[in-house]
């Protein structure tokens, strides 16, 4: 689905003058100081991972909060390869000396737990608001030339109006995750606007791969389904009949890296999608066959999740695709094929 002539961003190129199809990764990173915050989580690890590959000089900072997703497995074979901090970026002093002199940051700090901020919605504030400030603040004073990619999320839409769902859609989020997630993309953009910081957002939907988090449904039901299966045990849909669309953990890191080559431009926020959408009862049905093991039953939803939970989504994302000339690479199938093979070697260590 194309968008309007409209709502694509003029100046919305890789930097240099390259056409979005040109991007090459190992000449734009290679030898750049880069910071990945929240890198010992899901996707932040995957980042840096793939930075150290294209030979950027990274460091990754994390504060390394129980249940928040970190797990020092996710980076412990590239230890020697990059330098990881353990720190909280709502401290002014961390978030300082983490940013200075950094030339591009991928910033994936924050919970991502729904649940999570329900329960403890200061919390959620604290990681995804206030923290969100104190690092802007320290790129503002410390880094004001670096590249900034933020992490958003689909959630901040809420019950979707319209599908698929483009940047022009009502923001209306159901759950305090959401409301605080849309805070700390905004100040984003507001310090781009106000201070010239090269920011960039993208709202990704239902990320998977390698690395997330599977020892419960606390960030994601997929992780538990995919340990469920692994361990040949059965697991719960919820309705069923909600559509998704689905990213690969790959292709979600090609998206990161291309849009640090973005200029930016007066509307710096994109959609992420990927997988055509799906419903949760055939998602359930393609991972129990791909995995040759497990089971599922159809339940009703827990009230507490069914308070929040935002029917159907997918995303248009042909805004950043026709911005950067990213595309998905990985199919559903192949991606869920991929995850089920990491995990078969090592689930004791996300467990």
């Amino acid at each position: 689905m194309s968008p309007p002539a409209d709502q694509v961003p003029s100046g919305a190129k890789p930097s240099g003058g390259d056409s979005p199809s040109r991007f090459d990764p190992v000449r734009f990173f290679a030898g750049r100081k880069v910071l990945v915050t929240g890198g010992l989580g899901f996707i932040g690890s995957n980042v840096a991972r793939r930075l150290v590959d294209l030979g950027a000089r990274v460091q990754v900072v994390d504060a390394h909060i129980p249940d928040s997703g970190a797990n020092p497995v996710n980076l412990a074979d590239y230890a020697d390869r990059l330098e990881l901090f353990i720190g909280d970026l709502g401290d002014p002093a961390t978030s300082a000396e983490r940013v200075r002199g950094q030339e591009v940051i991928f910033n994936l700090a924050g919970n991502v737990s729904h649940i999570d901020s329900m329960q403890m919605p200061l919390m959620d504030l604290n990681a995804n608001v206030r923290a969100q400030i104190v690092f802007l603040e320290a790129c503002r004073y410390h880094a004001p030339d670096a590249r900034v990619v933020y992490a958003s999320t689909r959630q901040i839409y809420g019950r979707p109006t319209s599908l698929p769902v483009n940047e022009q859609h009502l923001l209306d989020p159901v759950d305090v995750n959401g409301v605080n997630k849309m805070a700390g993309e905004a100040y984003h953009t507001l310090y781009q606007h106000v201070y010239g910081l090269a920011s960039i957002s993208l709202r990704l939907t239902n990320v998977f791969g390698p690395r997330m988090r599977v020892k419960d449904a606390r960030q994601t039901f997929l992780g538990l389904w995919l340990r469920r299966v692994v361990e040949d045990a059965s697991f719960e849909v919820w309705g069923g009949e909600q559509l998704r669309d689905l990213t690969y953990i790959d292709d979600v890191v090609d998206a990161f890296l291309v849009a640090a080559s973005l200029d930016v431009a007066p509307t710096q926020v994109y959609n992420l999608g990927g997988s055509p959408p799906i419903s949760l009862f055939e998602l359930a049905q393609r991972l129990v066959g791909i995995a040759g093991q497990g089971r599922y039953s159809v339940t009703s939803f827990p009230a507490e999740r069914a308070r929040i939970d935002i029917g159907d989504y997918f995303a248009d994302d042909s805004r950043f695709r026709a911005a950067s000339g990213w595309q998905p690479r990985v199919t559903l199938d192949q991606g869920l094929r991929q995850t089920i093979d990491f995990y078969r070697g090592i689930l004791d260590a996300y467990l």
